[in-house]
């Protein structure tokens, strides 16, 4: 199948994708930081550079899309234009994150991973029993998850 849009069309829709402060990124940390919760973004001295990293809980958050990590949820769906390259890439990032979440339990840090889907799905949570939600993980020294809970 074809793409629906020229081909700088699409390049310049690519390139307005963004990797750091997302909105649902910016969501969080406001969230949290009114919590009092302190954390640091974008550690490059950990593993995927996580999202949110609470060294006094030895816990970083990591804020994925469901599209582009590979949530097998409502959000996610093959792209049936250029398969093979979709699969290759998704496939990749989906590996790179299983290898980094690794890489942090092996250097002692909690993971959390909060989807795409829990803030802007169907099955969305409020922004305050979300907020809980992290505030009770990162407290209670709870063992590494993802919001909405892995099934």
């Amino acid at each position: 199948m074809t793409d629906i849009v020229d081909k700088s069309i699409r390049s310049r829709m690519m390139s307005a994708i963004r990797g750091k402060n997302t909105k649902p990124e910016v969501l969080i940390r406001k969230s949290l930081f009114a919590r009092g919760f302190r954390y640091r973004l974008h550690s490059s001295r950990l593993p995927g550079k996580p999202d949110l990293v609470f060294p006094k809980y030895r816990a970083v958050i990591l804020i994925n899309g469901c599209f582009w990590h590979r949530h097998e949820c409502h959000l996610f769906k093959w792209p049936s234009s250029r398969p093979d390259f979709w699969r290759k890439k998704l496939e990749g990032n989906y590996s790179r994150d299983q290898r980094n979440i690794k890489l942090l339990h092996d250097l002692g840090w909690r993971t959390l991973v909060i989807w795409e889907c829990a803030i802007k799905g169907k099955q969305r949570l409020p922004v305050e029993a979300l907020t809980d939600q992290i505030a009770y993980w990162l407290t209670a020294d709870c063992p590494s998850t993802s919001i909405p809970d892995a099934n």
